[in-house]
């Protein structure tokens, strides 16, 4: 696994690349092909962010925590990640013996946010339970795919009553 640390507003330590690696380091032994993990430490004010995106079969685990202290900030966001990849070795496992759990997906409206950030992501077409997934994984409340079946831009999205949004586009 390849292990990249990037710094904002800090200078990375021998003390804390070695803290850091060991702590990312110990997920191959759960999963075997993590091909490389992208480590972000930044500080602002008081505030010690670590963010971490492994990168595991095409898909991406991502997790961040943010307390007052680096150290506590990555424990914490290991923490997050075993969590996460205890999750996806279950979806793992059930999706193997044939228990998926598959509920309709309610088509609802797309509305248009201001833009403050922009990120890149090259991923497979995937079926909408592998996108529900990897939005899982990824720690967010929607995520943007191309579906396997129908080869459109999907936004699947998380609802406040805990089930699942499909935005598709009409044809």
């Amino acid at each position: 696994m390849n292990i990249i640390i990037n710094c904002k507003h800090m200078e990375l330590t021998p003390t804390i690349k070695d803290y850091t690696e060991e702590k990312i380091g110990k997920f191959e032994k759960y999963i075997s092909n993590i091909t490389e993990a992208i480590v972000t430490l930044s500080v602002e004010k008081y505030r010690h962010r670590a963010e971490v995106l492994l990168k595991v079969n095409g898909l991406m685990i991502q997790a961040e925590s943010i307390t007052a202290e680096m150290y506590s900030s990555i424990d914490e966001v290991v923490d997050k990640l075993e969590r996460q990849i205890k999750k996806y070795k279950e979806k793992i496992a059930s999706h193997r013996k044939g228990k998926t759990k598959s509920e309709p997906l309610p088509k609802a409206e797309k509305t248009t946010p201001l833009i403050i950030k922009k990120k890149a992501f090259d991923i497979k077409p995937m079926a909408i339970e592998e996108a529900a997934m990897q939005m899982d994984l990824l720690d967010k409340v929607f995520f943007v795919f191309t579906n396997a079946s129908s080869g459109d831009i999907n936004v699947l999205y998380k609802r406040k009553d805990g089930n699942f949004g499909l935005i598709e586009p009409v044809k």
